[in-house]
């Protein structure tokens, strides 16, 4: 019942009851009982999803005298199915659960022709994107349609489900109504004709971080955030000279409001905004007793500007840099380190100072996220981003440091990504030095990753996340 509630998106309403429920379970969870696959690995994944550490030998029995795990698994397809998804919680260093990953891949691959249509679809959903890595709401969309038909369903739950997805998503598209009318109030698919201009995706990338009604305010800051950070994006990216980005640069890092009315057309209005937006928010954290927050977003977004410029540098001199060169500088020049700080504003709760000073340096899971995030996109946009004169690529990079072929590069930068989801989950494991719902948060700046950048980048090609996005925003579900 409890991943039923999860995967079905109403979790958020029962978070005491879930919590008491899997902490009983835990306190029960050992190696002497003799769990069947399908519940074994269900427990263990919805344990290691609570930040519950539990041991993973617990699959040492699922193998066989080899060391491998067993050939008649293979039968066993939701047991296999429920292993995949358990593996995906893995840590660094826990070999069986990466053996697993791979075993159970294979496995239910070899399989898939043999099954019957609703089995395969799920197999499929999974083995393209596992929970762990799927955004809520895509999510809850998906598994609805998948619990309807099955015949154990609770069809109170099942209505309850369909009920708070079609509330959500009402509440989603209206302020996504008032976020338009915001950039169109601003001009700025006008001022900024070489930007992209993508607003309904930038929110859909903020409803990913945080979809519940009560994060409402931190919704629209964000997305705003997002957006301007976009458009800052392609001017460095793609639109200023080197000497129009310095003193961009410098007047944003003075956060001189005089000196913006002294730049360049577009350099002037892409600072203006971003200064109009930056006093509403701090009217926004004054009225929620938050003002301290606003000097951190300043610092962060300026950390992030000074590291678009350097690469903006590196571009224009023809600078190849190494790989460990370029990841200084871009890990930051993704803005994850920054979005996950403006993550927090508009989170009114008693530790958001101090979970907002301990995000401000660079802890190992804002670290983990922004490899993430770096790499995902560098793989899937080098090749196009070449060939108009862009900086060079972490694949480019890695290239020149280690003398590796294109295909080694990549291969190299998916292990890192792989560990980077590692790092993440381990250090969404509890004792955490800040509270769960601001680590999920981080979580799921990582999970827009593997949504929007696991094949192409579908910010950049939206037509791409079209279905993804019509799934969650505009098309209701029926009873």
């Amino acid at each position: 019942m409890i991943d039923s509630v999860q995967r079905l998106g109403v979790a958020y309403h029962f978070e005491t009851e879930i919590e008491g429920a899997l902490h009983e379970i835990a306190a029960n969870f050992n190696h002497e009982i003799e769990y069947d696959l399908y519940t074994a690995a269900l427990q263990f994944r919805l344990l290691r999803q609570q930040g519950i550490k539990v041991c993973c030998d617990i699959f040492e029995k699922f193998k066989d005298s080899r060391g491998k795990f067993k050939d008649c698994l293979l039968k066993d397809v939701p047991g296999m199915l429920s292993l995949y998804e358990a593996a995906h919680l893995g840590i660094r260093g826990e070999d069986i659960l990466d053996e697993a990953i791979a075993f159970t891949t294979t496995g239910l691959e070899s399989v898939l022709k043999q099954l019957s249509t609703k089995l395969a679809e799920q197999v499929r959903h999974a083995l393209n994107r596992p929970i762990r890595k799927c955004l809520p709401r895509l999510e809850a969309r998906h598994y609805i349609s998948v619990y309807s038909t099955d015949e154990s369903r609770n069809k109170t739950l099942l209505r309850f489900a369909i009920m708070d997805f079609n509330l959500l998503q009402g509440l989603h598209r209206k302020e996504l109504s008032g976020i338009t009318k915001w950039w169109k109030d601003e001009q700025a698919s006008t001022k900024f004709p070489y930007a992209r201009d993508r607003i309904v995706e930038c929110y859909f990338w903020i409803l990913g971080v945080y979809f519940e009604p009560k994060y409402a305010l931190a919704r629209k800051i964000m997305t705003k955030i997002i957006s301007v950070l976009s458009i800052l994006d392609d001017t460095y990216d793609a639109y200023g000279t080197n000497e129009e980005l310095q003193l961009l640069t410098e007047t944003i890092q003075r956060w001189d409001t005089e000196a913006a009315d002294t730049l360049p057309e577009s350099m002037r209005n892409v600072c203006l905004m971003l200064f109009r937006l930056y006093n509403d928010i701090g009217e926004e954290m004054e009225e929620q007793g938050m003002s301290f927050a606003i000097q951190y977003a300043k610092e962060g977004l300026i950390k992030a500007v000074q590291c678009y410029h350097a690469e903006s540098k590196w571009r224009d001199e023809g600078y190849l840099p190494t790989f460990d060169e370029y990841m200084e500088i871009a890990l930051f020049s993704t803005t994850y380190p920054f979005l996950s700080l403006a993550s927090f504003l508009g989170i009114v709760e008693p530790s958001t100072k101090e979970v907002i000073e301990w995000v401000g340096n660079f802890p190992k899971i804002v670290e983990a996220s922004s490899i993430i995030c770096r790499l995902m996109d560098d793989i899937v946009s080098h090749t196009f981003e070449q060939e108009r004169h862009h900086v060079a690529s972490a694949v480019e990079c890695y290239m020149k440091q280690c003398g590796a072929s294109e295909e080694d590069a990549i291969e190299y930068l998916r292990k890192e990504i792989a560990n980077g989801w590692k790092d993440v989950n381990e250090q969404c494991l509890k004792p955490n030095k800040v509270p769960d719902f601001f680590l999920q948060r981080i979580l799921n700046l990582a999970r827009v990753m593997d949504i929007l950048y696991k094949d192409d980048d579908a910010y950049t090609n939206s037509y791409l996340a079209k279905d993804m996005i019509s799934s969650v925003l505009m098309e209701s579900l029926s009873f």
